[in-house]
This record gives C-alpha cells, sequence and structure tokens, in this order.
C-alpha cells in the first residue's frame, strides 16, 4: 500500500515565492506598514514565520491539569462560603482569597482576616489549591489562614498554599511601600508553624505583574518587572540567613494572561526561561516554579460585558497552552459589580471547556517548534532582559519605583496605546466597535463602588475601555435628565449604494460614544434633507456617502443643513480636494478610519448638549 502524502507530490514551497505573491498583491506597498504588527513593546510580529526547533522548555513541572480557582470576595463571610462551596461543587480546585482593601479586591472582599474562617466553612483545605490576594493585610490574612488550618488538624506541610505576600505589588498599587516584617523574618516564622524538619512547604511570596499590567505595560516591561521583584524578594531572603533553594521554593508568579494569544503564550513560556536564567546566575540549577495566571482587568469592559467572555476564553486558553500552574477567570461582569453566581458559573466552565471538552492539558508545551511563537518567545526573553537590567541599573524594582523611572516608561507606554485606542487601531469589540446602545443590563449582586484616584506615587490602575465609558455614562445621565438621548442626523446622499457603506461606519462611531444616529433611506432632494434634519431635533449632523457624491453634492447639502439649523456638521470620510470649501460651507470635523475618536465624540456630545 502506497502511504505517500499528498504534499509530498508537489515541491515545498520557499519563503520567496510566498514573498513573491504578496509583493504582486501589495502592488508597490510597504510590505512591513501592511503586513508587520509591532507590540507596545516594539517586538516585530511577522505575518509568517518557519519551523523552529523545539527546546525543552526549563521551570515546569510535569505536564498536566492547571488548577481552576476562583474568587472568594463578597464582603459578607456567609454569603462568600456559599458561593466557594458552589465553586467547588461545580469543579473549581482552587479558591483565591481576597481581602477587603487588597488592589485587586475592587471596592469588595473578605472584611478582614478575621473571615477566613467563616469564609471557608466546610472546605477541605487539603483538597484544594488556596491564593491569598490581601494587600497591605498579607502578614496578617496569612496567620489567620494557617492558625485556621492548624485548628483543623491540618498538616501545613502538605498543603497547596500560596499566601501572596508581595510588597513590591503593595508599593507599585498604593504608593506606599507596606510596613511589614522583613521577608526573612516572615520565612522564619512560618518556618516555626510547623515542625523544624519539614519547614513550611507552600509559597509565602508572590511576584505579581498586575500592577504593572494595568498601569500600562506591555509584556517585555510586564516581565521585567516582575522579574525585578521575584530578585528583591530572592535577595531579602538570602541576606536574612536563608539558603537559596529555601528562599526560591518560598516564591510564586502572577502573571496577567490577555486577550492576544500569541503574546500570552509566549509570555508566559518566557518567563519560565528568563528566571531559570536567574537561577543560573545565582549557582542554582533550575527547579519547576509556580505559575499564577489571572485574565486581564484592564481588558475588562461595562458595556457589552457578554464580549469579556470571549476575552477571557482566549485569556484562558493562552495562559494554559504556555503552561500556568492554576488559573484564575475574572467573571465577565467584574467591572460592574460584585459577580452573581451565574458569572461565576460561567468563569469556571469556561475553563472546564478548555480542560475537559478541548483537552489542552494533554500536550505538554503545543507551541514548542511552532516558529512565531518561539521567535515570539525568544524576542521577548531579549527585549526583557534589556528591561530587567535597566531597572536593576534604577537600584531594583524598589529603587525604580521611587525615581519615578518605571512610572515615566509605563505612561510612554500608555499614551501609545491611548492614541490606538482613540483611533481605533486597537479596537475594543461592543464598546469601540459594534455597540449596542439598547443593550439589557445584566445583574451583579453588588454594583461597584465609585473608583477612588491612586495614591500619591500609586501606579494608576486603568481599564482600556474608560475613555469610551465615560462617553457612554454622559450619554446615559443625558437620558435620564431629558429623555432621550445626544442624536445626531445622518444626511445621506444619493442611492443607497453611495452613501450605505459610510453610513454604517458614521452610526457606529457615533454610538460608541453614546450619540443615538438618526439615520434614513436618502432624500430626492436637499430641502426633504433639510426638513427631516429640522424633525429630528439634534443641533448635529453628519453627511454620508461617496467621494464622487461628495463632489457634486456635499457643499449644497451642508449649505442647506446650516440653513435649516444645524450647528456642528461632520464628514464621513476625508475632504480631500474638497476641504476648503467644505469648511466655506461649515463641515467643521471629519469621521474616517484612524481619526481620533474620542476627541470626536467629545465634541459631539458638547455640541449636542450646550
Amino acid at each position: 500500500m502506497d502511504d505517500t502524502t499528498l504534499a509530498a507530490a508537489f515541491p515545498a514551497a520557499t519563503e520567496a515565492q510566498w514573498r513573491a505573491l504578496v509583493d504582486g498583491v501589495l502592488k508597490g506597498a510597504d510590505f512591513d506598514k501592511r503586513l508587520v504588527r509591532r507590540t507596545p513593546d516594539g517586538i516585530r510580529v511577522a505575518p509568517l514565520y518557519p519551523p523552529a526547533d523545539a527546546a525543552p522548555q526549563p521551570g515546569r513541572a510535569a505536564p498536566g491539569r492547571w488548577r481552576v480557582s476562583q474568587r472568594v470576595d463578597h464582603p459578607d463571610p456567609a454569603e462568600a462560603n456559599a458561593l466557594a462551596l458552589a465553586d467547588l461543587e461545580g469543579g473549581a480546585d482552587a479558591l483565591t482569597l481576597v481581602v477587603a482593601g487588597a488592589p485587586a479586591a475592587r471596592g469588595f472582599g473578605l472584611s478582614g482576616p478575621q473571615a477566613l474562617e467563616a469564609a471557608l466553612a466546610d472546605v477541605m483545605l487539603p483538597l484544594i489549591g488556596i491564593r491569598l490576594d490581601a494587600g497591605a493585610a498579607g502578614p496578617e490574612a496569612a496567620t489567620a489562614l494557617l492558625a485556621l488550618a492548624k485548628s483543623r488538624g491540618d498538616d501545613l506541610a502538605v498543603l497547596d498554599i500560596d499566601l501572596g505576600l508581595d510588597p513590591v505589588a503593595v508599593q507599585a498599587a498604593t504608593g506606599a511601600a507596606p510596613s511589614w516584617p522583613d521577608p526573612a523574618a516572615i520565612l522564619r516564622d512560618l518556618d516555626g508553624q510547623v515542625s523544624t524538619d519539614q519547614g513550611f512547604a507552600g509559597r509565602a511570596f508572590l511576584a505579581d505583574a498586575r500592577p504593572f499590567h494595568e498601569a500600562g505595560a506591555g509584556e517585555a516591561l510586564e516581565l521585567a518587572a516582575v522579574l525585578s521583584g521575584a530578585l528583591a524578594t530572592l535577595r531579602a531572603l538570602e541576606a536574612g540567613g536563608h539558603g537559596l533553594e529555601r528562599a526560591r521554593a518560598a516564591l510564586a508568579f502572577l502573571l496577567v494572561a490577555d486577550s492576544d494569544e500569541f503574546l500570552t503564550v509566549a509570555k508566559t513560556r518566557a518567563l519560565r526561561r528568563l528566571w531559570a536564567r536567574i537561577e543560573e546566575a545565582c549557582g542554582l540549577a533550575p527547579a519547576p516554579l509556580r505559575l499564577h495566571a489571572e485574565t486581564a482587568w484592564r481588558s475588562t469592559t461595562r458595556r457589552d460585558p457578554w464580549v469579556n467572555m470571549l476575552r477571557a476564553t482566549s485569556a484562558a486558553f493562552s495562559a494554559g497552552l504556555g503552561g500556568a500552574d492554576a488559573i484564575t477567570v475574572l467573571p465577565f461582569t467584574a467591572a460592574i459589580g460584585l459577580p452573581d453566581a451565574f458569572a461565576r458559573r460561567c468563569a469556571r466552565n469556561t475553563q472546564h471547556v478548555l480542560l475537559d471538552e478541548a483537552n489542552l492539558w494533554r500536550v505538554a508545551d503545543p507551541a514548542a517548534g511552532a516558529g512565531g511563537f518561539e521567535a515570539l518567545t525568544d524576542a521577548l526573553c531579549a527585549e526583557a532582559w534589556t528591561l530587567f537590567q535597566a531597572i536593576e541599573r534604577e537600584g531594583g524594582i524598589a529603587g525604580s519605583l521611587r525615581s519615578g523611572a518605571l512610572a515615566d516608561r509605563l505612561a510612554g507606554l500608555r499614551k501609545a496605546r491611548d492614541a490606538d485606542l482613540a483611533t481605533r487601531r486597537q479596537p475594543i469589540t461592543g464598546t469601540s466597535e459594534f455597540p449596542d446602545l439598547h443593550e439589557a443590563p445584566v445583574a451583579v449582586l453588588r454594583p461597584a463602588p465609585v473608583e477612588t484616584p491612586a495614591g500619591e506615587g500609586a501606579l494608576p490602575s486603568r481599564r482600556l475601555a474608560e475613555p469610551y465609558e465615560a462617553l457612554r455614562d454622559a450619554s446615559d445621565t443625558v437620558l435620564e435628565r431629558t429623555g432621550r438621548r445626544p442624536r445626531v442626523f445622518l444626511a445621506n446622499l444619493g442611492p443607497l449604494s453611495a452613501h450605505n457603506t459610510r453610513a454604517t461606519f458614521a452610526r457606529n462611531a457615533f454610538e460608541a460614544g453614546g450619540i443615538e444616529a438618526v439615520t434614513n433611506e436618502g432624500f430626492p432632494d436637499h430641502a426633504a434633507m433639510a426638513e427631516a434634519f429640522r424633525a429630528s431635533g439634534t443641533p448635529l449632523a453628519c453627511l454620508c456617502s461617496s467621494d464622487a457624491v461628495y463632489a457634486v453634492e456635499a457643499v449644497p447639502a451642508a449649505e442647506a443643513l446650516r440653513a435649516a439649523g444645524a450647528g456642528t456638521l461632520f464628514l464621513a470620510g476625508k475632504p480631500g480636494d474638497l476641504e476648503p470649501a467644505l469648511r466655506a460651507a461649515g463641515i467643521a470635523h471629519d469621521l474616517h478610519a484612524g481619526c481620533d475618536l474620542v476627541k470626536l465624540l467629545a465634541q459631539a456630545h458638547a455640541a449636542a448638549t450646550a
């Protein structure tokens, strides 16, 4: 029997052949501008990569299932306990205990370390993983948790516990270093709580990337900051008398899983390689590290929150493929308020589908040998190491935070990303693209409290959608006050085939800011258009049609609308050679792909409510 594959019957394609075909399609356009993108850190992402060697992935234990971790953050301990038990009965095998006041609590969280006992009633600690997320209250919460375990007769040396102590993350998020004992003293105290021959087997400390990610870090800077934080803990433990083997065993990592599959997979793989490099520099043979992942807070939206499920699925998928040991998926309503049982069930079931239906856990490092993933992993390692060295030269992570050097880097990244968000080079589905002004509200147990400004010296925590959400909030305020949202009249010129594309574009753009579009199928003449505009009851109008129609009708149409009372006129598209005539006719703003939509929508709001 001939088992020759079909592919073997054809000559192998070469990159040069592919490039020749691509150049033919581009017709002289710049290859890099059209088909190559760059990450916020400047890393080049090409459209095609050749196969790569599958190098062994360091720092990973035997491949297997990752833990499905659910947040326990209800302020009422009894309610928190009921939700946690439902999560565990529903298949979760780890809990993240969030204490009020921690940056990740978002205004909620267990009322304090004293609430842990009630929140964990009937929870069998030896059967699950635990991660504390207590912020500045970390040592007190850790003491309370271990005391609870001892009172139940649990063997602390075998519990799967991450106490989550990270003074660097507290300083980054709040602007002030916590007044804790030094890390070495904390670890000695923990070791003293079990027999001296065993020692505390859990991980006391955490290198947490969330404050840096929420402040705008790209993947390379996130890795650099978390490496520097981990190294600072390692140094403090060694200086306090702990051996390096014991010190590294007391440390875990937490990376943010974002919705960009390629970069999240590459980032999680890169961390293990980078930490192995640090271990080798310390004279240690690389050992498996404990890696947590949590889906990105900055990518969550309050508008069309259902899309958060898609973002979280992509993020959890990527973290799992990248080798995370435990993943926490933020419920899809997290940005709106305290998630209810349904939102929590969706969060954990997202992971169950990936684990038990897609069977992602059965393949160890599936990105190995894939040219794109290997190239991105290598590039992230190189750029992150360069940034890590820069942070170390600034006095380590604490010194870089004190001097403002890290904050300046983050501010530069935020500024560039804000520009991409405003121009929709980085679109947000359901928010800046495909908004729904008539979406139904979703249920939460408690609405999110009003966010308070970060303290002096703290890194900001920002969600990407906030500029558009502020515009939508302003629209809601007008609706509540007047019974009608701000409106824009779409002056559709010419036949449907001429105006439909730009009218659809304009409607989508204006409604991203909560400005309702009054649309139509066009008009027989400018008089009918002016009459329809007057009936719309808005001072805003936007001309929508093709360039060919604009050449003939744009100027007289604008003059007719101005005569009918239009206070502010927009043009869907670029004015081109018509710009002087259109400006003279009263068209002040151009709405087109790549324009600063946030600025334009703010101007429209001001004009509509003047």
